[in-house]
């Protein structure tokens, strides 16, 4: 995430200068109006930290380049000049773009963490290994960052929170808390495991799911090449000889209708596919797709459980028992992956525990969004003081059914597609041997 420097002045002329992190400039502007209002300030500057691209040479030897993050070009300078170097040249990074690395790096940077950590390995140690093994730059800069601010004292979580476009929101929260807790080994191995499952499950689905779409397309492109093309003409030379069959004649017209408006049909699926996929990326549209995502047959189920899993899972990896429970609740919301799922739990599982005093079983039943299961199974660890353990054992049950069934969906959707191709397939060939019942009119009415 961003960082941004903010100067400015008491009544009494006194200079004010603090950090803030935010997703855009104009947000981090909001940011600092507030705190200038809270604590009687004026605000005179806001700068960006940015990247700046230097060029350096110490006594007489081959110049090199380097990057450096500041705030300002003097700052740069000032840096190297206290480590001997002469500085040759200084300019801001005009294109400072870091694509996001792959899951794979941050899964195996995670799991590699949580391993040296159970080897007990001090922590800044791990970081430094992994800096320099680490070939995402992106990712090894983010790491690098990390290591520094930790050295330099900063809260970890803030540390890692900066980050959280690179890890996810859900890991930088996670790895950030791991390190004020007692635990920190089992927050790493618990993240670990579920960004391991996360991507498997990811990797299944899409696998599942390519195939059966490419063979849709690839379907749907044929049917309208047929109806365009090649039925119209034989449909056509037959259609001068006799009286055109129902079938034929409803299809040749959908074939006019089809290459007469082609155009206009292509940028009506073009701009409807465009708008569709814009929506989905706002928060209204993933609300509104995770909500009924789970309704779907077969795959809306295996959806649905699996964010359960998630959530039980990041739940018993931070549940300690005491009052600060609602900000695990909170967070293993957020993790879970389902918009509708998080919205309900924040708005009806938390307000009825911290205003009206109801329990956990009793709150999460109320959103509607657990498995009978899910809630016998909060309810039976409530009423034993077990609930941590049962949401692992929640978790490792709906792990296993999930996978199962993952198998279970992808032959269900090859068994849709399989009728799918039939239904089109059977019609084009009724269609295609309907001509033979055309009869030839009475040349005395030609």
């Amino acid at each position: 995430m961003p960082e941004f420097r903010f100067q400015g002045l008491r009544p009494g002329g006194r200079s004010v200068q603090g950090v803030v992190s935010a997703e855009t400039r104009a947000q981090a502007k909001k940011i600092v109006t507030e705190i200038s209002q809270k604590n009687q300030f004026k605000l005179t500057g806001l700068r960006t930290r940015a990247t700046f691209v230097y060029r350096v040479r110490r006594n007489g030897e081959k110049p090199v380049r380097g990057e450096q993050k500041a705030f300002t070009k003097e700052e740069v300078q000032q840096a190297l000049q206290r480590l001997d170097y002469k500085v040759i040249s200084v300019q801001k990074k005009l294109i400072d773009f870091k694509p996001k690395p792959p899951a794979t790096e941050v899964v195996t940077f995670v799991r590699v963490s949580a391993d040296l950590l159970r080897e007990k390995l001090p922590f800044n140690e791990i970081l430094q290994l992994l800096t320099n093994d680490i070939e995402n730059k992106t990712l090894r800069d983010s790491v690098r960052e990390i290591n520094n601010d930790l050295k330099q004292g900063k809260d970890s979580e803030q540390a890692f929170l900066k980050h959280e476009k690179i890890f996810g929101k859900f890991t930088a929260h996670m790895l950030g808390l791991a390190s004020k807790s007692g635990n920190m080994a089992e927050i790493y191995e618990s993240t670990a495991k579920f960004l391991e499952r996360q991507a498997e499950f990811k990797k299944s689905l899409k696998s599942a799911l390519i195939m059966p779409m490419v063979t849709l397309f690839v379907l749907f492109i044929a049917v309208i090449y047929y109806v365009g093309y090649i039925f119209p003409a034989t449909a056509e030379l037959f259609a001068k000889l006799g009286q055109v069959p129902p079938m034929t004649e409803a299809t040749l017209k959908l074939s006019h209708l089809v290459t007469e408006n082609l155009w206009w049909l292509s940028m009506v699926f073009v701009a409807g596919g465009i708008f569709l996929a814009r929506f989905i990326s706002t928060k209204k549209g993933r609300f509104l797709l995770d909500k009924y995502m789970m309704k779907v047959p077969a795959i809306g189920s295996l959806l649905h459980k699996t964010s359960i899993e998630i959530f039980c899972r990041v739940f018993y990896a931070m549940y300690s028992g005491s009052g600060e429970n609602i900000d695990v609740i909170r967070l293993a919301s957020e993790a879970c992956g389902n918009k509708y799922m998080e919205y309900q739990i924040k708005n009806v599982a938390i307000p009825m525990m911290v205003t009206q005093g109801k329990g956990l079983t009793e709150s999460l039943a109320a959103t509607n969004v657990f498995t009978e299961t899910a809630i016998s199974r909060f309810h039976s660890g409530a009423e034993t003081g077990t609930v941590r353990h049962s949401a692992l054992q929640l978790a490792n049950y709906y792990e296993k059914e999930t996978g199962y069934k993952l198998k279970n969906a992808i032959d269900f959707i090859q068994v849709i597609i399989s009728m799918i191709i039939m239904i089109v397939m059977i019609a084009l060939t009724v269609v295609s041997s309907e001509t033979a019942m055309i009869s030839p009119r009475n040349p005395s009415t030609m």
